[in-house]
């Protein structure tokens, strides 16, 4: 029984027992203008700042996650129940993406030379103002620093609404920011409620909006961005397909695809989430990739050997059971799994669902958790079409060792990224996004930097 309400406070619960651990009380609306004044207000001082002063900031950033490592991924462990390896990988990781925009990331920003003759013309790149970021739980410290670290680069302010059970996660990351020498006002946290959020995205201090989040939430915000005529970038879900050809590597695509699918126990939107096999091979994966799975360790995220924690909240188990229940109704073979697990945590088994076709629920909708669709292809054109059978576009991933035949799939992929002979993931040196329902816009490399930049046309002397 929660000891305050979920109306009045947002709720840290931990998902390994069931426990409350945390409750943050919602702003009021005179603390969120407050907020939201600071943020307008750093980014008057934070715009005029060299890039070499704000990449300084950022060195010192990565520094401040590296010295206070454990304490974040303990909390990112006990609030959402990612395993605690994996956990401090995440940390490391953003720490990375810290050091290596500010080396990388001033020349992203640097004037841009035009065709105009003589020189003349170029193109400059301005920050647009504080940026409203609606984040989700699933990676509580990347998924907001790998959109805020170019932003903040860039010039603008950030101003987080982080999900409501992983409030502890974002104070901690606000003392690292505060720790890094951030001035006030450039980097702001927002504990409200969805009205807030609301008034947050139409208050006139507020420049852009970005969120990452389910597909409700996209047509939300982004409808609420699109009235007040301000710019947003949606990253949205995805029902990633992972295609293994015939001559595929067996043993490191299994691998690939294990890892792929339960990472962070399924609960990645970029996940191999549908597993497009040859049917030339797909018995032999089938069977691989069961053993692989059945060896996976389940239990307590703090566990130094855990690879598959509990899912972050109760509400989304209870989905995904009623996913994997419809899947079987309509004809699919459970290999292995298939159940919640009985206790007070909210774990759910490691489970691989067969002979998925286009009609079934796994095939059609995200499944956000440790469940993994095996779908049999006839041939590589067949798995082409299956890939795109989606209203996802986020990435994919092409397992064979015929890599020219690889690349000339990829114009076929209708997906923000494709991954041959790896599974996806997210890096600063290339971009990412998704296309149809997965969303718009791009983070990381030099277009994370500039998507929130008023990219400037200055000609010269234009006589």
């Amino acid at each position: 029984m929660s000891l305050v309400s979920s109306h009045t406070h947002a709720l840290s619960i931990n998902p390994a027992t069931g426990e409350q651990i945390g409750a943050y009380p919602y702003q009021s609306e005179a603390e969120q203008d407050a907020a939201l004044s600071r943020a307008a207000a750093g980014f008057a001082q934070w715009k005029r700042q060299s890039i070499a002063e704000r990449a300084s900031r950022l060195n010192a950033l990565a520094q401040a996650l590296r010295d206070n490592s454990e304490a974040m991924a303990r909390m990112i462990s006990l609030e959402m129940g990612k395993p605690l390896p994996q956990a401090r990988g995440e940390i490391e990781k953003c720490a990375q993406l810290c050091l290596w925009y500010a080396e990388h990331g001033p020349a992203m920003l640097a004037p841009e030379a035009t065709l105009v003759e003589n020189d003349k013309a170029r193109i400059e790149y301005r920050p647009l103002g504080p940026l409203l970021a609606v984040m989700p739980w699933n990676f509580p410290i990347w998924q907001v620093l790998r959109g805020a670290v170019p932003a903040l680069l860039a010039g603008n302010t950030y101003v987080l609404k982080h999900a409501p059970n992983v409030m502890g996660s974002a104070y901690l990351l606000l003392d690292a920011m505060q720790r890094a020498g951030f001035p006030e006002g450039v980097f702001e946290l927002l504990n409200v409620t969805p009205d807030g959020v609301s008034s947050a995205i139409a208050d006139r201090r507020i420049a852009a909006v970005t969120l990452t989040g389910s597909v409700r939430a996209g047509i939300a915000i982004g409808a609420q961005a699109g009235a007040a005529l301000k710019k947003c970038v949606l990253e949205l879900g995805g029902s990633d397909p992972f295609i293994v050809l015939n001559d595929a590597d067996l043993d490191q695509a299994v691998k690939a695809a294990v890892i792929g699918r339960y990472q962070n126990t399924g609960q990645v939107c970029a996940a191999a989430k549908r597993l497009i096999i040859e049917q030339g091979v797909v018995a032999e994966f089938t069977r691989k990739f069961v053993e692989a799975t059945r060896a996976l360790v389940m239990g307590d995220p703090l566990a130094s050997d855990t690879y598959i924690g509990p899912m972050a909240r109760f509400d989304l188990r209870d989905e995904l059971h009623q996913q994997v229940q419809a899947t079987l109704a309509e004809g699919a073979t459970l290999l292995l799994g298939g159940d919640k697990v009985e206790g007070a945590g909210n774990y759910y088994q490691p489970t691989v669902l067969a002979n998925v076709t286009e009609q079934m629920t796994a095939f059609k909708q995200e499944l956000f958790g440790p469940v993994a669709a095996i779908i049999s292809a006839r041939d590589a054109q067949h798995a082409l079409e299956l890939a795109n059978d989606s209203e996802f576009g986020l990435t994919a991933t092409i397992f064979t060792q015929d890599l020219e035949r690889a690349r000339q799939m990829t114009d076929e992929l209708e997906t923000g990224g494709v991954f041959i002979n790896g599974y996806s993931a997210s890096d600063p040196r290339v971009t990412f996004g998704g296309v149809k329902k997965s969303g718009f816009g791009r983070e990381l490399s030099h277009f994370g930097v500039r998507e929130f930049c008023n990219a400037q046309t200055v000609w010269l002397d234009r006589r």
